[in-house]
C-alpha cells in the first residue's frame, strides 16, 4: 500500500513539474512538494490540535512539571509531521539512497532538531538585530533559510546515495 501512495504522489508532482521545468530540476520540485505539503499540513495541525485538543491549555505531564500549550501543541504536530515528512524524504524524493532506512531515520532526526534549533536562534537573532522588521517577514526569511540548508543537508548527508560520493 505505501508503494501505491508513493507512486501516486510521485504521479501528481510528475504531472505538474512540466510547467516549472525550465527553473527547477525534478528533485528539487519533489523537495518543494512534499516539503511544502508537510508543512502546510503542520500549520493546520497546529491549529487543530492548539483549538480543539489543548484547548490553550497547558498540558501537566508529571508532578509538577507542565507543558505550555503551544509546546505541547508543537510536540503534537512533530509526531504527525516528522514520520510523515521522513518517510516522503524516503521513499518520494531521495529513493536512490543507499543508506539504511535506520540510519536515514537517525540522521533524519538529528537534522530536524539541528533545524529547530536553527530556527529558534534566527528568529531570535532577527529579533534582536532588525526589530524594525515585522515578525511575519522575519519568519519568511528564517524558514526559506531554514529549507534551503534542510534540502543540501538531506541531499548531501540524510539520504545520500552512492552516485553522491566525490571521486
Amino acid at each position: 500500500m505505501l508503494l501505491r501512495v508513493r507512486d501516486l504522489i510521485v504521479s501528481i508532482i510528475e504531472f505538474f513539474h512540466p510547467m516549472f521545468r525550465r527553473w527547477i530540476p525534478m528533485q528539487t520540485f519533489k523537495y518543494l512538494a512534499c516539503g511544502g505539503g508537510n508543512t502546510v499540513l503542520g500549520l493546520k495541525l497546529f491549529q487543530v490540535f492548539y483549538d480543539h485538543v489543548i484547548q490553550a491549555n497547558d498540558v501537566h505531564v508529571f508532578w509538577s512539571f507542565s507543558l505550555t500549550a503551544r509546546v505541547a501543541t508543537f510536540f503534537l504536530t512533530m509526531c504527525v509531521t516528522f514520520p510523515l515528512g521522513f518517510l516522503l524524504s524516503s521513499y518520494v524524493v531521495f529513493p536512490e539512497s543507499t543508506l539504511r532506512g535506520r540510519v536515514q531515520l537517525f540522521r533524519y532526526a538529528v537534522s530536524t532538531a539541528s533545524f529547530i534549533v536553527m530556527g529558534y536562534l534566527l528568529t531570535k537573532f532577527f529579533a534582536w538585530a532588525t526589530p524594525f522588521v515585522s515578525a511575519p517577514v522575519a519568519n519568511i526569511f528564517v524558514n526559506f533559510v531554514t529549507a534551503v540548508v534542510s534540502y543540501f543537508t538531506q541531499k548531501i548527508y540524510t539520504f545520500k546515495s552512492s552516485a553522491d560520493k566525490v571521486s
